[in-house]
C-alpha cells in the first residue's frame, strides 16, 4: 500500500509538471522525462502501432545524459520481430528482461535489436485502448532492483499515457468538435471540467460531477456540446453551495474572469486550493487554451480535482517529518523550529532540558524493550503535565526538553517542577520491580526583551542541568548568573 500512495505521489506530481506545458507533445515529453529521471534509467520510449503496414513507431523518446537515441533509427519496426511481446500482452502480462542473454536464443532477432541499443535489461508494458492494444512503453536499463513493482508503476503510467496520446491526437485536428473530445480525455484526471470564452463569458461544460449537478437541482440538465451564457453566474452558484463560509469570499475571488488575464500573464495555469463542505479538499485551476490575434486571452480550461487523499497523505508525511515516531513528541528539529518562533516573537518563558537518570543502568540491567518504556512513559507524563500552548519534544535518547511560554517566575517554575516531578513517581514499569525513575531537570528563563538563540538558551539550561545531576532523586536546578 505504501508502494502505491509513492507511486500515486510520483504521478501527481508528473501531471503536474507536464500541464505546465501549453501543447501535448510538450506533455507528454515533460510527462516521460519526469519518470526517466525519477525511475534513474537509460531511456523511456512510447511505441506506436500502425496496424495497417503492420509496423510500430518510437514516437517519444527520453535518454539520460550520455546515452545515444534510438528514436530516428527506431520508426516502422517490423512488429514480426517483437511478436512475442504482443503475445505476452495478449496474455495481460508485460514484459520483463532481466538480462538480454536470456533471450538470445529464443528471440534472436529481438536480442539482436536490444543488443545494438546497449541494452542489458528492459520493462515494457502494453498502451490499451478500449481493450486493444495500440503500442506500448518502456524502460531500458532501470535500476535492478524490484521489476514486478516497476511493471506495476508503468501500468499506472501508461493510463495516462493514452489520454495524453489521444488529447494529442485530437489536438492535430482543427475542429471544435475534435478539441473538445481532447479535452474529455484530459477530464478524466479531474472531476469537472469548463471550457470558457473569456470574452462572452459562454462556456461548455466538458464534465460535470453529479454532486455538482445536485447542487444546480433537477432542472439542470446538460446537452452534449451545449454552449451556455454567463459562467460567471454558473460558478458563483456552485462555490455558494460547494466552499465553507470562511473560504467562500476567496474561491469567488480566484473564479473572477474579468481578471483572469492579468493573473496568467506569464503563467501556464493558477491553482486555488478550497474545501467542499462534503468531499473535503479540492484544487481548482484555470488552464490558457488560446489567444485571439490581438494576443487577448480567449478561451481557458477551468478544472476541478478532488485532493482531498492527496492532503491526507501530505499531513501525514508532514506528521512523519515533524514527530519523534516513538513518542509522539516533536522531534528535535520540529520543536526547535517552534520554540525558535517564539523567540523571535520575543515571547518570554522557561526552557527546560530533561534527563533519566543511569538510564543506560536500566538498559543494562532490564533490556532496551524496558529502555523504550521508560522514555515513553516519561514523554506520556510530559505531555501530561503541559499545555497544548506549551513545546515539547524529544532531543534523542533519554534527553527531552520543554518550551513553557509565559512561565517567568521562579515560584510558579518551582510547583510546576514539583507536578511534573509527582506524575514521574507515578510510573510503574512491572520489568523494573517498583524501582523509581529519577529525573534531573535544568531550566533557563527567557523575559522577552532582548534577542536571544535557542542555542543561547540551551547552554545555560545545560549548565543548570549538570548541577542537578549532582543531586539525588528528581531535581531540577534553574540556571542563575553564578553559573
Amino acid at each position: 500500500m505504501k508502494t502505491i500512495i509513492k507511486y500515486e505521489l510520483v504521478i501527481n506530481e508528473a501531471l503536474r509538471s507536464a500541464l505546465n506545458y501549453n501543447t501535448p507533445d510538450e506533455q507528454i515529453n515533460e510527462f516521460i522525462r519526469f519518470f526517466g529521471r525519477h525511475i534513474g534509467s537509460d531511456r523511456i520510449y512510447v511505441f506506436e502501432d500502425c496496424k495497417e503496414r503492420h509496423g510500430t513507431d518510437n514516437t517519444y523518446e527520453w535518454c539520460a545524459q550520455g546515452v545515444i537515441p534510438e528514436i530516428d533509427r527506431l520508426q516502422n519496426v517490423d512488429m514480426d520481430v517483437i511478436k512475442w511481446w504482443y503475445d505476452t500482452f495478449s496474455k495481460g502480462e508485460s514484459i520483463i528482461i532481466t538480462d538480454i542473454e536470456d533471450i538470445k536464443e529464443e528471440h534472436r532477432a529481438s536480442y539482436d535489436m536490444l543488443k545494438a541499443q546497449n541494452v542489458r535489461n528492459v520493462v515494457v508494458c502494453p498502451l490499451r485502448y478500449k481493450d486493444e492494444i495500440s503500442g506500448f512503453f518502456g524502460v531500458d536499463n532501470p535500476p535492478k532492483s524490484d521489476y514486478r513493482g516497476l511493471t506495476t508503476f508503468l501500468d499506472m503510467i501508461g493510463t495516462l499515457l493514452i489520454s495524453f496520446l489521444k488529447l494529442r491526437n485530437s489536438f492535430i485536428k482543427s475542429n471544435k468538435e475534435a478539441k473538445l473530445s481532447s479535452y474529455s480525455s484530459l477530464s478524466k484526471i479531474y472531476a469537472s471540467m469548463y471550457l470558457i470564452d473569456v470574452q462572452t463569458k459562454r462556456y461548455h461544460i466538458i464534465k460535470m460531477t453529479d454532486q455538482i449537478a445536485e447542487y444546480l437541482g433537477k432542472d439542470f440538465k446538460m446537452g452534449e456540446y451545449e454552449i451556455r451564457d454567463d459562467f460567471c453566474g454558473h460558478i458563483k452558484n456552485i462555490a455558494e453551495k460547494m466552499c465553507t463560509e470562511s473560504q467562500l469570499q476567496e474561491s469567488l475571488e480566484f473564479v473572477d474572469i474579468s481578471t483572469l488575464e492579468e493573473r496568467l500573464l506569464g503563467e501556464n495555469s493558477i491553482t486555488h486550493e478550497f474545501t467542499d463542505k462534503i468531499s473535503g479538499w479540492n484544487r481548482s485551476r484555470f488552464i490558457p487554451v488560446d489567444y485571439d490575434e490581438d494576443g487577448k486571452l480567449l478561451h481557458v480550461l477551468f478544472c476541478i480535482e478532488c485532493i482531498e487523499e492527496e492532503k491526507k497523505r501530505e499531513n501525514r508525511l508532514i506528521y512523519l517529518a515533524q514527530t519523534d515516531l516513538m513518542t509522539g513528541l516533536c522531534n528535535r528539529g520540529s520543536g526547535e523550529k517552534k520554540i525558535t518562533e517564539f523567540l523571535k516573537e520575543k515571547t518570554g518563558g522557561l526552557l527546560c532540558l530533561i534527563d533519566c537518570d543511569k538510564f543506560k543502568s536500566i538498559n543494562d540491567n532490564y533490556g532496551h524493550s524496558v529502555g523504550d518504556k521508560v522514555i515513553i512513559a516519561i514523554a506520556e507524563k510530559l505531555q501530561k503535565t503541559c499545555r497544548d500552548s506549551d513545546v515539547v519534544l524529544r532531543l534523542g535518547g533519554d534527553e527531552f526538553a520543554m518550551f513553557i511560554p509565559g512561565m517567568l517566575e521562579q515560584r510558579v517554575a518551582e510547583k510546576f517542577f514539583e507536578r511534573f516531578f509527582e506524575n514521574i513517581r507515578q510510573i510503574d514499569i512491572i520489568e523494573m520491580q517498583g524501582k523509581n525513575i529519577e529525573i534531573s531537570l535544568g531550566a533557563c528563563f527567557y523575559d522577552g526583551y532582548e534577542e536571544v538563540s535557542f542555542d543561547q538558551l540551551y547552554r545555560k539550561a545545560d549548565r543548570a542541568m549538570y548541577q542537578s545531576k549532582k543531586q539525588k532523586g528528581c531535581s531540577a536546578v534553574i540556571y542563575g548568573e553564578e553559573m
